[in-house]
């Protein structure tokens, strides 16, 4: 069963004269909660703004692969226990995180179903660009990305099965292999030609870095803003869902690090899963909503992908902010220590030297 939901078009005209909180060419209407049709604009601004971002995404993901080390990342891909962690993270902790906050908050059983796509979803490609910004292993956060996106291919539709069982036939979601497919090749293709110019050209690699990760983070902002542009008729839901949306990536963060730590990760390492468990792919669960339920049913649940994309970013730049300050924090403090020592070793060669101290 495959729906449009932004492009159908429903009969509301009789509820909208019982109410005036709605307008007249609602398709769904129930006291203040309308979803509106698709107008030409929204058609014509989402088009445009699809092939901006995907062209842009495409820059910064190469961009992204300018600071891979081939070496480092077939090393990786040669010794995976890093990306094994990875693995567990992103196909155990959040799926099942997904159910027991479905269970605990008792949401209808549609709204549980979202959060479980959401859950079973492969990390998103922003994981990247933060990661880098807090000083992560890139060739891991690449190879994680890459890794967890292939194997959705299988884990999404065993994930599914194992947990929705008790809400709905798993059989009536519909996974868009052909977008896990094109998330793939957006994904390996310009790394790869990334990797090529770190490995031919490694000054102008860094250059080609800086703008990258500068653009990238513009990119995050802008698929934020762009949803909430062309959603902003499915605003009103569920409290529960706003709370679990707030809830779900702070615990994947938290979880995801967690579990590097006691698997005996370095520190850079553990912030690198940690990020790649917490961000999600959250296009990619927007789209299997789409397809796999009707107008009505997506008004329940539809907009709880972009709540959770908005709250992994408010986390992930706090967590950014975080370790910037104790990043300063930690330079300067060691700063502190190497002038006292430098201090000490003057006032040692002074007694030596007659009383005599060195102004440099």
């Amino acid at each position: 069963m495959q729906t449009n939901f932004l492009s159908q078009q429903f009969n509301a005209g009789s509820l909208a004269e019982d109410s005036t909180a709605c307008p007249a060419n609602a398709t769904i209407c129930d006291g203040t909660s309308c979803v509106l049709p698709e107008d030409n604009f929204n058609q014509t601004l989402s088009v445009v703004l699809s092939t901006v971002l995907t062209i842009m995404l495409a820059l910064v993901m190469f961009s992204m692969g300018c600071n891979v080390e081939l070496k480092n990342f077939l090393g990786h891909i040669k010794r995976p226990w890093g990306i094994f962690v990875g693995f567990l993270c992103q196909f155990g902790i959040m799926p099942l995180t997904a159910f027991l906050l479905s269970l605990a908050f008792n949401v209808l059983p549609i709204q549980a179903v979202v959060v479980l796509i959401m859950g079973c979803c492969p990390g998103g490609t922003a994981s990247n660009v933060i990661a880098y910004w807090v000083d992560g292993d890139m060739d891991l956060s690449i190879s994680m990305t890459t890794c967890s996106t292939l194997l959705a291919m299988g884990m999404m539709p065993l994930c599914l099965f194992i947990y929705t069982k008790m809400w709905t036939d798993s059989d009536a979601i519909v996974l868009p292999y052909d977008s896990i497919g094109l998330s793939l090749v957006a994904l390996v293709i310009p790394v790869s030609l990334g990797v090529f110019v770190n490995h031919k050209w490694p000054s102008k690699a860094k250059i080609i870095l800086k703008v990258g990760s500068i653009v990238g983070a513009v990119l995050i902002v802008l698929i934020a803003v762009v949803g909430g542009i062309l959603y902003k008729g499915s605003w009103i839901i569920s409290p529960k869902l706003w709370i679990i949306g707030t809830i779900f990536p702070a615990a994947g963060y938290s979880l995801g690090f967690l579990l590097a730590r006691l698997a005996g990760l370095p520190w850079h390492r553990c912030r690198t899963v940690s990020l790649e468990t917490g961000m999600q792919n959250t296009q990619l669960c927007s789209t299997i909503v789409q397809l796999s339920f009707t107008p009505e049913q997506l008004e329940l649940m539809f907009t709880f992908p972009l709540i959770y994309s908005i709250f992994q970013l408010l986390f992930a730049l706090l967590i950014l902010g975080g370790y910037r300050l104790y990043r300063r924090h930690r330079v300067k403090t060691k700063t502190d220590v190497e002038k006292t020592a430098q201090k000490e070793d003057s006032k040692s060669s002074a007694k030596i030297n007659g009383g005599f101290v060195s102004d440099e």
